[in-house]
């Protein structure tokens, strides 16, 4: 099962990731985790693109691409995988997709979880997250059982310098222009689902659970 999460700032996409990785004992896949082992490794794409990153430089597709291709190759791979965060662009579907395709494989399905401008500012302006392990919460629908501490590890909370309105509107612009077309991209091929991303975390993944099934 090879799927592709895709959704807004706020939709949940990380939080589902998590749950499929645990239900489907599959990886869950983000562009930030294998840049940051790549580097770490310090293999030969991790130093093209820590070249990249030192100058606050966007890394390449081809070098993205290359290290996703590397991760796929690995055996926790072998019954599939969850992309969380690639592809964000058409090109970059493209490109995936003709990585895939000289594997011999491809993407089984796309869901699109889908929630609306309100709700995701709701979300995003609450939201907290650990300094020490980075787990997340909302003051409203996911409070923490004290004040500022993490449950998980004790750790401190705080709020992301990019979670006030005008940084979030940006970043939805940004969404919208780039990434959403990726759904006409991939309903023309017969692979997207839309789940509604409304309702409680289990409610959504629920819903998601049908759709990769």
């Amino acid at each position: 099962m090879r799927v592709i999460l895709l959704g807004p700032p706020g939709s949940g996409k990380g939080t589902q990731a998590n749950l499929l990785q645990e239900r489907f004992c599959i990886p869950k896949i983000s562009t930030g985790d294998i840049l940051r082992a790549a580097v770490s490794d310090g293999n030969e794409l991790g130093k093209q693109a820590k070249a990249y990153m030192d100058q606050g430089q966007l890394v390449p597709d081809e070098i993205v691409v290359g290290l996703i291709k590397e991760r796929i190759k690995e055996p926790d791979c072998e019954n599939g995988f969850i992309l969380d965060g690639f592809p964000r662009t058409i090109v970059q579907a493209e490109k995936l997709g003709e990585m895939l395709k000289s594997m011999g494989q491809d993407i089984d399905v796309v869901v699109d979880l889908e929630v609306d401008k309100g709700e995701l500012l709701v979300r995003l302006t609450g939201r907290s997250t650990c300094k020490e392990c980075g787990a997340m919460y909302h003051k409203t629908t996911h409070p923490p059982k004290v004040a500022g501490k993490c449950d998980a590890c004790g750790g401190e909370l705080y709020q992301r310098d990019d979670d006030n309105e005008e940084t979030i509107l940006k970043r939805l612009a940004v969404y919208t222009q780039q990434t959403a077309p990726l759904k006409d991209y991939y309903e023309k091929q017969g692979k997207l689902k839309t789940a509604p991303g409304r309702g409680t975390v289990d409610e959504i993944f629920s819903r998601v659970c049908e759709m990769v099934n």
